[in-house]
């Protein structure tokens, strides 16, 4: 699987989890120069706290377009270490 956006390949593994319709990517399948930390935060009833990035790509942000749980609940700790992203970030074969 990949995840493209600005015409750059985000992130690409084969070992990607889908959870909710959602492909999570190994955090080592994901190219750290085009994420930036922000102070977004969310909660799933049964996942737990996300945190966000917001992809910078060339010069263009997508603002909080890539989400992880760094401790997630029980339920969901098979995705420890994983990246998901939505907001025009096509993931595709």
């Amino acid at each position: 699987m990949k995840a493209i956006w600005n015409d750059q390949i985000i992130a690409e593994s084969n070992d990607t989890i889908v959870v909710e319709n959602n492909h999570y990517f190994p955090i080592e399948s994901v190219k750290a120069e085009y994420l930036e930390n922000t102070d977004t935060h969310t909660t799933c009833p049964w996942k737990g706290l996300a945190s966000y990035y917001t992809l910078n790509v060339d010069g263009k942000k997508n603002q909080d377009a890539a989400w992880y749980y760094p401790q997630p609940k029980e339920a969901a700790s098979h995705i420890t270490n994983y990246v998901a992203f939505w907001k025009g970030v096509k993931v595709t074969e």
